[in-house]
C-alpha cells in the first residue's frame, strides 16, 4: 500500500489567499482654520415656542417708566447710553429661573450662551452693569410684584382669601469664621484704622507715583473692611440690648448664652439653625402666598433665628395693602397666643398647630385662662374640619423647593435689603411662571 506522504505527490503546491489590506479610517475632523460664512439673523437661532420669547413678552407688558425717567443720557446731551431697562430686566428674570445669581456669570452667558444672547440682542454686557442694577431698584420690584398680584385679583384667577406664610433659611454670603465678639472687634477696628492712615499718608507723600492707582485701590479697600468692622460693632450693641430685653422675661435661658457676635463680613447676617440641623450664617426670608395657585403675595427678610412673631407684621403689611384674608395658614414655629387674639380682632382665623407640652397633655384640651381667640382656634385646629384646611399649607412648600432650585440656596450679595431684593426677584420670576400657567388653564377651560 502507497504511503499517505506520497498520496498526494503530484499535485501542484496550494497557495492560501492573503488578507486584503485595509486603509486608513476614513473621519470627519475639524477644520477650524477653514473660512466659513453663515447669514443668518440671531432671532432664527431661537425656536418660536422657546420659553425665553415668553419672558421678553411679559416684560414688555410691564410698566418701567420709573426706570426710564431714571435715565441722564437723553438725545441732544452727551452721556454714553445704558442698556434698555427692559433688557436688563429679563436679563435677571431668565437668570433666576436659570438659578443663576452671580453678576459675573451671567455676564459670562451674556457671551457664550445662545438664549442670552438673543436677549442681548447685540448689546454689550458687563457685570457691574448687572450687578448694579440688580440690587438698585428695589422700590420698582416691590411695585411690579404688587401690580402682578393685583392684575391676576381682577382677573379672577386667584382669591386671596386664604394666605399662608412659611419663612425659608437662605445660607449668608459670610463665613462661619467671621464672626467676632466686642473685644475682638474692638482690636481689629484699630488695626484697620491704623493701616487706613498708614495708606493715606503714603498715598500723599508721593502723589505722582507710579503706583498711584494700586495704593488707592488699597486704600479703598482698607477703607470698606473698617466700614464692615464698624458695622459689626454697631450690630453687637444691638444684639446686646435685645439680649436685655429678653432677660427681664427669660433670665435662666439668657444666662447659659454665650457673649454675642457679629461679622466683619455681612454684619447683619446671623448664625442660625438650617433645616439639615446644622448651624451657619444664614437669612430668615418670609414668604407670604396663595397656597392653591402657588402665587407669592408679599415678601420679606428678617434676621431673627425663629419665626415666632411674624405672622403680625405680615399680615398688617397684607392689610396696609388691602387684602384681608379670612384664613392665615402658618406652622407650629409661628404659633403665639397674642397674635391668635390679635389676628381674631382683625377678622383673620388663623391657623396653625399648638407647641407641645411639657406634661404630654392635649394640647387641643381647653384651658381656663384661654381667650376666646384661643378658645376658639384650639376648637377648630382639633376638628375634621380644622385638619383638612391646615393640609392646604404643605402646598406651600413647593414655593421653597422652586426658591431652592432658582439658587436660594446660598446668597452673593451682603445686607439685610439686598438680601430682600434677591428675594423680590425670586418672587417675580415666580410670579411671572404661575400667571403663564393660570393664564393657560383659564384659557384652557373657558369655551371658544
Amino acid at each position: 500500500m502507497m504511503a499517505d506522504e506520497d498520496l498526494f505527490e503530484g499535485l501542484p503546491e496550494q497557495q492560501l489567499p492573503e488578507p486584503e489590506s485595509r486603509g486608513a479610517p476614513r473621519l470627519r475632523m475639524p477644520e477650524r482654520s477653514q473660512i466659513d460664512t453663515h447669514w443668518v439673523a440671531l432671532d432664527d437661532l431661537v425656536a418660536e415656542d422657546h420659553a425665553v420669547r415668553a419672558v421678553w413678552a411679559f416684560v414688555e407688558g410691564l410698566d418701567l417708566s420709573a426706570l426710564h425717567d431714571a435715565i441722564k443720557a437723553r438725545e441732544g446731551q452727551p452721556g454714553h447710553p445704558p442698556a434698555a431697562p427692559q433688557l436688563m430686566m429679563a436679563l435677571w428674570l431668565w437668570a433666576t429661573i436659570d438659578g443663576v445669581g452671580s453678576a459675573r456669570r451671567l455676564d459670562q452667558l451674556c457671551r457664550d450662551n445662545l438664549v442670552y444672547r438673543w436677549l442681548c440682542g447685540g448689546v454689550s454686557m458687563n457685570y457691574r452693569s448687572l450687578s448694579g442694577f440688580r440690587i438698585a431698584h428695589v422700590a420698582v420690584l416691590d411695585q411690579l410684584l404688587a401690580r402682578g398680584v393685583a392684575s391676576l385679583v381682577e382677573a379672577g384667577l386667584v382669591s386671596l382669601d386664604v394666605l399662608s406664610q412659611d419663612g425659608l433659611r437662605v445660607r449668608a454670603a459670610a463665613g462661619a469664621s467671621s464672626f467676632r465678639r466686642r473685644k475682638r472687634l474692638e482690636e481689629l477696628r484699630m488695626a484697620a484704622q491704623d493701616r487706613v492712615a498708614r495708606l493715606r499718608a503714603e498715598l500723599e507723600a508721593d502723589p505722582g507715583s507710579g503706583e498711584r492707582a494700586r495704593r488707592a485701590a488699597q486704600l479703598r479697600a482698607a477703607g470698606e473692611r473698617e466700614a464692615r468692622i464698624a458695622a459689626a460693632q454697631q450690630r453687637i450693641q444691638e444684639l446686646e440690648a435685645e439680649r436685655a430685653r429678653r432677660e427681664k422675661t427669660n433670665k435662666q435661658d439668657v444666662s447659659k448664652q454665650k457673649e454675642p457676635r457679629a461679622s466683619t463680613t455681612d454684619a447683619e447676617a446671623r448664625v442660625m439653625k438650617m433645616g439639615d440641623g446644622g448651624f451657619r450664617p444664614a437669612y430668615n426670608m418670609q414668604i407670604v402666598a396663595e397656597p392653591k395657585s402657588q402665587l407669592i403675595v408679599a415678601v420679606d427678610n428678617d434676621t431673627t433665628g425663629s419665626d415666632r412673631g411674624l405672622a403680625r407684621p405680615a399680615i398688617e403689611g397684607l392689610q396696609a395693602r388691602g387684602y384681608k384674608p379670612s384664613d392665615y395658614l402658618i406652622d407650629g414655629g409661628f404659633t403665639k397666643n397674642d397674635d391668635i387674639e390679635w389676628a381674631h380682632e382683625a377678622g383673620t382665623r388663623l391657623w396653625c398647630p399648638p407647641g407641645q407640652t411639657r406634661h404630654g397633655t392635649d394640647p387641643y384640651a381647653p384651658k381656663r385662662d384661654d381667650s376666646a381667640a384661643v378658645a376658639d382656634w384650639r376648637k377648630r385646629m382639633a376638628s375634621d374640619d380644622g385638619k383638612t384646611m391646615y393640609r392646604r399649607r404643605a402646598e406651600h412648600e413647593c414655593i421653597n423647593a422652586r426658591g431652592r432650585r432658582m439658587g436660594l440656596q446660598q446668597l452673593t450679595v451682603r445686607g439685610k435689603q439686598k438680601a430682600r431684593t434677591v428675594l423680590l426677584w425670586f418672587a417675580l420670576a415666580h410670579n411671572m411662571l404661575r400667571s403663564f400657567a393660570l393664564r393657560a388653564a383659564a384659557a384652557k377651560a373657558s369655551p371658544a
